[in-house]
């Protein structure tokens, strides 16, 4: 049974997650990709301070459709991780963000960074971009349009039932990690017999 997780959310919340649970998301989520972490990072803007905190970063590159001046997500399936390894950990100590969600898991900075915040990594699975975008219900803001273009901006999505699992956690477990030991144990095995 998946564990409903409503935005904001504290870190004590948070901390009661373990690798394999199954959560849905209500509440905000902000998408931020490449130029996003490095804005982040290099100008640590006071304004995104209080989109973020207690929040959910989500690693993905929408495609938006506009109607006026409405925008509305066609497609907002997830984009890999590990690109934001050098800036993630950093982006969760200095904005208090929960968890981020991806696919393809994060590295050991990401790692010792939730297990010091209280944050999790969620992962949602690629190909499902459109029926991810059924989640999102509402586009309630889009920042840095102009400067990052679409799939770059930071959108403020509110989800209703969007769905992932916690593959990092705020303890130290990475799904991730222990995947990648046992296959190279078994590719070693089946190189050296």
């Amino acid at each position: 049974m998946a564990i409903r997780i409503d935005l904001p959310v504290d870190a004590k919340v948070i901390r009661k997650l373990r690798v394999g649970d199954e959560v849905r998301l209500y509440g905000n989520v902000i998408t931020a990709r490449d130029m996003a972490h490095k804005y982040m990072v290099e100008e640590r803007p006071d304004w995104l301070r209080p989109l973020l905190e207690n929040n959910v970063i989500y690693h993905c590159g929408p495609v938006m459709k506009r109607t006026g001046k409405k925008w509305s997500a066609v497609a907002a399936g997830p984009t890999t991780s590990a690109r934001e390894e050098p800036y993630q950990g950093t982006v969760i100590s200095e904005y208090k963000v929960r968890a981020v969600i991806g696919k393809g898991g994060m590295g050991p900075k990401t790692l010792k960074a939730l297990k010091k915040e209280g944050a999790v990594y969620l992962h949602a699975v690629g190909g499902l971009a459109t029926v991810l975008a059924e989640a999102i219900k509402e586009v309630e803001a889009v920042h840095k349009l102009e400067e990052f273009g679409v799939p770059e901006a930071f959108w403020v999505f509110r989800v209703e039932d969007f769905p992932a699992i916690v593959s990092m956690d705020s303890h130290g477990k990475s799904l991730h990690a222990a995947i990648r030991k046992d296959s190279l144990e078994a590719a070693e095995k089946l190189i050296h017999g």
